[in-house]
C-alpha cells in the first residue's frame, strides 16, 4: 500500500519528493510525526544547558532520593544507598569548583573513563556547571582508543573509576601533554601517584579532589551552541570519530521524550525509578538520565556484572526500563523456560490470557484496559520478576525481534516503545508510540525534533519513489549533531544539502512508520549495540595464510558473527596429509574437523590483531569455489557483493547460527 494514499497516518508530509538529477538520486517526500506536524519542538527561551535541568530539579525536590546504588561489603550485598538531589548538586559543584582550581578553562575537554555509578554523573553534571565538554573514554571502541580520543579531543582532566587507573597511566607516556591531572572514582594509592607524577601528571583520590573545591563559586554563563560533550564512536577506517554534540541538541532531545511521554503515555515524576545499565559512554543512556533528572527521578545503578543484573532489578524495582535486545531476548527466554515448565494445565490457561490480551490490545484497547484481570491473575508473576513497578520500557541500539516485542507488551503490564537512533541524532530520532500495536517490528515515527525522508539509492534496488517507498533514511531538525570533531571532511560526506544521510535503509509502513530494512555501508550492529566494520575485520582475518578470501556476516538480531571462507587449497590439503585424511578438497571443505582448524586459525589471527571478544567468529563455512563474478558475488574490481552473498548463502548462514547457538548451549 502506497504511503501517499493512506488516511489515519502518523507521519505527516510537509514538503514533496524531488526528482533525480544533476547525479543526485530521487528523495521522497519529507515528513514529520504528527504531534509536530505544525513545527518543530523548540527548546524555550531562559535555559542553556543541561545544568538547567537539574539545577532546577536540585531547587524543587532538594530531598528527593537521586542516585543509588547497593552497598558490597564482605561480599555481601546490602540494599540501595542514596544520595538526594541537593547532595548531588553540592558535589557536583564543589568538584566543578576543584577542575577550576587545576587551571581547566571553560570549553576545556574533561574525559570520564568507568562503569555507570553516582561518580560519573557527577563529574558529568560537574562539567556541565563550568561550562566544559565532557568526553566519555571507553575501551570497547579498541585497544588504543583511549589514548587516541584522549589526544584527539585533548582532554586535560580525566574522572577514572578506581580499576581502569592501571590503564590510564599505561597511556601516559603518549598523552601528557595533554593530560595533567587524574581523579578516581574512589582511591588511589601512593605508587600509582608516584607514576603519574613521572609523567607530570597529578592524580587524586576523589576524597581529595572534593577538598580543592568550594561550594560559593560563581558559574559561568552558557550558550544553547556551547559543545556539550564529544562522544566517540566507531570509524569505518577503525579511528573512532568524535560526535559534537551542542547543549542545545541534547536539551532539545530531553525534552523530545518529554513530550511525547506527555502525548501518548505518562511523564516521569519524583516517583519514578531508573535502572541505569546500558553504558553511561553512549547517548542512549545518558539522555534517559537527563530525562531522569529533569523530571526529578530517580536513578539506580546496576552492580556491573551481567550475572546479578536481575537481582539488581528485584532490588531497585525500577518503573522505567531501557534495554537492548540482547537484554530482553535474555528475559525472554529464562520466563519462557518458567513459564513451559508449570505443567499443561498452567500453559494452557497462559496461552488463553495471552490471545485474549493480545486481541484486545489489536483492537486499539490501551495496555492497562486490555485485560485487567488476566493482568492479575496471569501476568502479574511476570511483572514481579520485573521488580513489580515498570509502566515504561524502551528498546533501542538494534531491532527487537517481533516475538519478544509482542510477549514483552502483552505481558509485562507495562508499555514497550522501540525506537531507532544514531550518536549523531542524540540518541532516538525515531519512536514507536505506546498502545498502537500496528508499529510492532517498526521504528515507529520522526520524533517531535525531526524531519526524515528516503533517497533512493538505485545501485542497491532501493526506490523512495516507489509504491512501497525504500531509500537510505535522512535526517533534518534540532536534535542533529555539529559535525565529527576535527574531521570536516567526515562530516561534508553525510551531511549533503543540509540532510544527514544515516547510511541505513528504511521503508515507509502504511501508516506512517519506519521499518529499517538494510544498511547502506557496511558497519552494521550486533544486537548487544556493538557496531561492527566489517570490511576492517576480513583485512584483518585475511592475513590467515590459509584462506584465500572471506566474507564476514552479522546479524543485528544475534550478539556474534560468522563467516564463509573460501580455503587456499594447498594449506588444507597438507594439514589434511598430517592428519591422515585423505578426503578430497571438496570434501575436506565439508569436513568437521577442517572447518574448525580453519575457525580457530582465523581467531588466532584476530585475537594477534587484537580484535574484540564480538568480532570473533563463533562458526564458518567453507565452500572450495572462489566468490566469482558468474554467481554475482563479486564486483569486476573484486569486491564483495554483500546482498548478493546473503542470498546466496543463506541457508548456510542459518545453519551456521543455529550451530554456533547450538554448541554454546
Amino acid at each position: 500500500m502506497s504511503l501517499k494514499n493512506t488516511s489515519s497516518l502518523y507521519s505527516v508530509k510537509v514538503e514533496e519528493s524531488r526528482a533525480a538529477s544533476d547525479g543526485k538520486p530521487s528523495a521522497g517526500p519529507v515528513y514529520r510525526g504528527i504531534y509536530s506536524k505544525d513545527g518543530l519542538l523548540e527548546v524555550p527561551e531562559g535555559v542553556h544547558s543541561p545544568w538547567d535541568f537539574f539545577s532546577d530539579s536540585a531547587k524543587k525536590v532538594p530531598n528527593v532520593r537521586m542516585l543509588g546504588r547497593r552497598q558490597v561489603s564482605d561480599s555481601k550485598v546490602g540494599p540501595y544507598v542514596w544520595l538526594t538531589y541537593q547532595e548531588v548538586y553540592d558535589a557536583a559543584v564543589r568538584i566543578g569548583s576543584a577542575i577550576r582550581s587545576r587551571g581547566v578553562e571553560p570549553g576545556s575537554r574533561c574525559g570520564i573513563y568507568g562503569s555507570n555509578c553516582p561518580e560519573w554523573i557527577i563529574a558529568m553534571q560537574a562539567c556541565c556547571s563550568q561550562s566544559m565538554t565532557y568526553v566519555p573514554l571507553y575501551d570497547t571502541l579498541g585497544a588504543n582508543a583511549v589514548e587516541f580520543i584522549i589526544n584527539h579531543a585533548e582532554v586535560s582532566i580525566a574522572f577514572v573509576q578506581e580499576n581502569n587507573i592501571p590503564s590510564i597511566l599505561s597511556t601516559l607516556p603518549r598523552c601528557s601533554a595533554n593530560l595533567k591531572t587524574i581523579v578516581s572514582f574512589s582511591h588511589v594509592s601512593e605508587m600509582q601517584k608516584k607514576e603519574a607524577e613521572e609523567f607530570g601528571v597529578s592524580c587524586f583520590s576523589w576524597e581529595e579532589f572534593c577538598q580543592l573545591g568550594v561550594l560559593d563559586c560563581e558559574l559561568p554563563t552558557k550558550q544553547k551552541t556551547d559543545i556539550c560533550t564529544i562522544m566517540y564512536t566507531s570509524g569505518t577506517t577503525g579511528e573512532p570519530k568524535g560526535v559534537i554534540l551542542t547543549n542545545g541538541a541534547i536539551m532539545a532531545e530531553v525534552l523530545s521524550v518529554d513530550h511525547l511521554l506527555f502525548l501518548t503515555d505518562t511523564v516521569a515524576s519524583e516517583e519514578d525509578s531508573y535502572f541505569s545499565f546500558l553504558p553511561l559512554a553512549h547517548v542512549f543512556d545518558q539522555i534517559m538520565e537527563l530525562y531522569c533528572m529533569y523530571r526529578g527521578s530517580s536513578i539506580g545503578f546496576w552492580r556491573g556484572d551481567v550475572r546479578y543484573l536481575m537481582e539488581d532489578v528485584l532490588e531497585l524495582k525500577p518503573s522505567i526500563f531501557c534495554g537492548v535486545p540482547r537484554v530482553y531476548d535474555r528475559i525472554y527466554a529464562g520466563i519462557s523456560s518458567k513459564i513451559s515448565s508449570g505443567g499443561a494445565l498452567k500453559n494452557k490457561l497462559f496461552q488463553f490470557a495471552y490471545n485474549y490480551k493480545l486481541g484486545n490490545l489489536e483492537k486499539g484497547f490501551p495496555q492497562d484496559k486490555a485485560a485487567p484481570l488476566f493482568d492479575r491473575l496471569v501476568f502479574d508473576k511476570i511483572k514481579q520478576a520485573l521488580g513489580g513497578r515498570i509502566r515504561i520500557m524502551l528498546s533501542g541500539a538494534a531491532p527487537l525481534p517481533k516475538h519478544v516485542e509482542e510477549f514483552f507488551r502483552v505481558t509485562s503490564c507495562s508499555t514497550l516503545s522501540q525506537g531507532y537512533g544514531l550518536t549523531e541524532s542524540c540518541g532516538g530520532c525515531f519512536t514507536s508510540i505506546a498502545n498502537v500495536l500496528s508499529m510492532m517490528g517498526t521504528v515507529g515515527i520522526p520524533i517531535t525534533t525531526i524531519e526524515a525522508r528516503l533517497e533512493s539509492v538505485p545501485e542497491m534496488g532501493y526506490d523512495a519513489l516507489g509504491s512501497v517507498p525504500r531509500g537510505e533514511i535522512c535526517l533534518k531538525g534540532k536534535t542533529l549533531f555539529s559535525g565529527y570533531y576535527k574531521r570536516e571532511d567526515l562530516t561534508k560526506e553525510v551531511f549533503v544539502d543540509g540532510w544527514f544521510h544515516t547510511g541505513d535503509i528504511g521503508e515507509w509502513q502504511p501508516d506512517g512508520a519506519m521499518k529499517i530494512i538494510d544498511r547502506k555501508k557496511n558497519i552494521f550492529k550486533l544486537s548487544q549495540g556493538e557496531y561492527i566494520a566489517v570490511e576492517n575485520l576480513e583485512s584483518t582475518y585475511s592475513r590467515c595464510p590459509l584462506i584465500t578470501s572471506i566474507w564476514v556476516y552479522g546479524n543485528s538480531f544475534e550478539s556474534f558473527l560468522v563467516a564463509v571462507v573460501v580455503p587456499d587449497k594447498k594449506s588444507l590439503e597438507d594439514w589434511a596429509a598430517n592428519q591422515s585424511l585423505t578426503d578430497d578438497f571438496t570434501s575436506l571443505c565439508n569436513n568437521t574437523k577442517a572447518r574448525k582448524y580453519i575457525l580457530d586459525e582465523l581467531n588466532s589471527v584476530g585475537r594477534k590483531h587484537q580484535l574484540r571478544g564480538f568480532e570473533l567468529l563463533k562458526a564458518v563455512h567453507l565452500d572450495p569455489i572462489p566468490f566469482d563474478m558468474e554467481r554475482d558475488l563479486i564486483t569486476p574490481t573484486f569486491k564483495l557483493k554483500r546482498p548478493q552473498l546473503l542470498k546466496y548463502y543463506q541457508d548456510c548462514i542459518d545453519k551456521l547460527y543455529n550451530e554456533a547457538k547450538g554448541s554454546k548451549a
